[in-house]
């Protein structure tokens, strides 16, 4: 399944919506000025016909005239768009913009002032907006019907609209990327939370944290409580791990020391032969379980395990130089205080002294502690000046009981041991031949950063 980023959903649809909603705005807002420049239109008609009906005299001859334009100029402009007819007694009357066309008014009664909206067809083919009225002259022009009209051009109308639109849009731009850079602060906020969540769960992994803890948003509590309850319950499977792993240790400790005695009897009735088939299978078996129990430890605490190299190496060094190997010895530790590795303190110490121990056997005068951290790793180099391996022996010294020199008083274990326990570790123990001596370099996984 493929990763998506949560980020990159949230910002994309809310960018959507936001594009949307201000497309939907734009459209309404537009609608609603059309809507109001033709209010604005119909109520200057109502004054231009107003004017109009202002104006209807009779002249000498009884003939119904008016008297007087009204003040608009387009008027008196042929085909102009704002137009005005009256139609009375039979006759047409027209301001002189119609020119020789006519406003085709639909068949309509109207009551004595009534006033009707219509959508016509004018000159030129021009879609104009008409305010009709119908009125009965005044007693003094012979109180006749009259139907009068006033119109305007819609297409200035439409154009007005366009315009308020265009001028609109620069706007609504500027809108939607200050709406859309103010989402994005609101997820890049919104989101930080799990981003702390993120880092606790890194200082877990390092061990400089042992839970989430609860100083989160609310909707992020649940959450929290969740993977705390994981990891308490996954402690209490480590630590019943351990103890099984204590337990078998501590149970084939006593049938492996009843064997050895077994042996010993088998020695005393100079059954030399079978004595040494029993040890070595005894041996063999401790080998097995002490490499399984290793990793077993080794596994349990490795993850959230940490501890200072420096320390560690300066521990050893100490206890060694008090030994009469050691005491004789030059030791140079040189290591950054700060380099940590994911193991127990423990588990170092037994590496890092089953090593140095060997090579404070073998060496001369000095034995060099070096550490150096490579990525990912941490990678410690323990070496002598003392008569070293040959090369083709070097790939056998980490097998148990394998010995360098025959006559050392050592098991031959040290080596071994040392790589068992760091390959459980996730690392690994490799030899290299010394100019003199011997170099031994432990590769350790570093500790996991909390960043």
């Amino acid at each position: 399944m493929r990763p998506y980023s949560l980020r990159r959903r949230l910002l994309a649809t809310g960018a959507v919506a936001v594009v949307v909603a201000l497309a939907i705005a734009a459209v309404g807002i537009s609608l609603l000025f059309s809507a109001h420049a033709d209010r604005r239109a119909l109520a200057e008609l109502s004054v231009h016909l107003d004017q109009v009906l202002s104006g209807v005299e009779r002249d000498a001859d009884g003939q119904i005239y008016l008297s007087h334009q009204p003040a608009d100029p387009r008027f008196d402009r042929p085909l102009s768009g704002l137009y005005w007819q009256i139609v009375v007694e039979g006759r047409l009357l027209r301001s002189r913009s119609l020119w020789d066309h006519e406003i085709p008014l639909p068949v309509d009664e109207l009551p004595d002032g009534g006033e009707h909206v219509h959508m016509l067809e004018g000159p030129a083919e021009q879609s104009i907006l008409t305010v009709e009225r119908s009125v009965i002259l005044p007693a003094r022009l012979g109180e006749i019907p009259m139907r009068a009209a006033v119109a305007v051009d819609r297409a200035d109308l439409q154009a007005a609209s366009q315009e308020f639109t265009t001028d609109l849009l620069p706007y609504l731009v500027v809108l939607v990327a200050v709406l859309i850079f103010a989402m994005a602060a609101q997820v890049a906020i919104g989101l930080r939370p799990l981003g702390r969540v993120e880092t606790r769960i890194a200082e877990i992994r390092s061990g400089s944290s042992r839970r989430l803890g609860e100083d989160f948003p609310t909707e992020v509590i649940p959450l929290a409580r969740e993977v705390d309850a994981l990891l308490a319950e996954r402690e209490a499977e480590v630590s019943r791990a351990s103890m099984r792993a204590a337990d078998l240790a501590h149970g084939f400790k006593t049938p492996l020391q009843a064997m050895l005695g077994e042996a010993g009897r088998l020695r005393d009735d100079r059954q030399d032969e079978h004595a040494e088939a029993i040890e070595d299978t005894v041996e063999t078996m401790r080998g097995h379980v002490d490499r399984e129990l290793m990793r077993a430890r080794a596994s349990l605490h490795h993850e959230t395990a940490r501890c200072n190299v420096a320390e560690v190496a300066r521990s050893v060094v100490r206890v060694l130089i008090r030994t009469s190997p050691g005491e004789a010895l030059s030791w140079e530790v040189d290591v950054v205080p700060s380099l940590e590795v994911s193991a127990e303190t423990g588990d170092l110490t037994e590496i890092l002294g089953a090593l140095a121990e060997n090579a404070a056997r073998h060496a001369r005068s000095r034995v060099g502690v070096k550490a150096r951290e490579t990525g990912h790793t941490v990678e410690i180099t323990i070496s002598d000046d003392g008569p070293g391996i040959p090369p083709k022996r070097l790939a056998e010294m980490t097998r148990r009981g394998v010995r360098a020199d025959e006559t050392s008083t050592g098991s031959g274990f040290g080596l071994a041991i040392a790589s068992e326990l760091a390959e459980a570790l996730g690392g690994k123990l490799e030899l290299h031949p010394g100019t003199p001596g011997l170099s031994v370099h432990v590769t350790l996984p570093a500790v996991a950063s909390a960043t």
